[in-house]
């Protein structure tokens, strides 16, 4: 069974600890390319289970793939449309952040919020490298957003949430910051409702995106709670016994929807 710390401010500092170990190995393996880094083959970090196609990242810069930690596509999900202004939660080395902002267009606006500085200047590298002008990464708690209210259309992410401390906190400050009428579009991973928190935490470890995920009923009432309607929970793919790979999608009501 997975050994995870129970007071929350320890459990965010594991976190951040495994994803700046990411950052680093993603870092040394692009220098390895050019200098043959030992650390690209002895470096540890969260493994990758994202599966994007070839030709969305062929032209990204290799730091932003490499760093690429996900669990799907939540942007091609998101079906995002020129001029829309996009916030990536979690957006680790940068490769939804670089894709929102290829789909939004110069017109549009991306901004990813990561809470690993690590991370943040690996973004940072990558928007650079690739020229992106529309893009710009913060630092910060995706449980304490870093944006006004009603900033952006599209909330992404991908498999972040499950890492969260708060993810009540999280769902609740992803209303906030939707414009009425802005959309959820989430990749993660996801529990059957059958399995409670040990029998989840038997099956992976928190920085593996498996201990610390929620059911398919807890999404849904969390996303209720926190104000979204026509919420939904697709699973796309297996990944271990009982918890598969999911869109998670929900929309912030206008005031003339009737809902809260």
């Amino acid at each position: 069974m997975s050994t995870v710390p129970t007071d929350p401010q320890a459990l965010r500092e594991h976190v951040r600890a495994e994803y700046a170990a990411a950052a680093a190995q993603a870092t040394c393996c692009t220098a390895a390319e050019t200098a043959q880094a030992a650390c690209c083959t002895t470096a540890e970090a969260p493994p990758s289970c994202s599966a994007y196609p070839v030709e969305l990242t062929a032209d990204l810069p290799a730091g932003a793939v490499r760093a690429s930690l996900g669990s799907g596509d939540p942007v091609t999900a998101a079906q995002l449309r020129p001029g829309e202004r996009v916030l990536d939660l979690g957006s680790g080395g940068g490769i939804d952040v670089l894709l929102a902002a290829r789909a939004v267009g110069p017109a549009g606006r991306v901004h990813g919020v990561d809470m690993t500085p690590e991370m943040v200047a690996l973004a940072r590298r990558n928007v650079a490298e690739a020229g992106a002008t529309n893009v710009e990464i913060h630092e910060g708690l995706i449980e304490r957003l870093p944006l006004p209210d009603a900033a952006v259309d599209v909330v992404v992410s991908n498999c972040v949430i499950n890492l969260a401390v708060d993810k009540a906190a999280v769902l609740r400050e992803a209303y906030r910051v939707l414009a009425p009428g802005g959309r959820l579009v989430v990749s993660d991973i996801v529990a059957e409702d059958h399995l409670d928190a040990a029998q989840r935490a038997e099956r992976g470890d928190y920085t593996g995106c498996i201990a610390g995920a929620l059911s398919r009923r807890e999404y849904l009432d969390g996303l209720a709670a926190a104000g979204f309607v026509d919420a939904s929970v697709t699973f796309t793919h297996d990944v271990v016994d009982g918890m598969h790979g999911a869109i998670v999608r929900a929309v912030k009501p206008r005031p003339d929807d009737g809902a809260a």
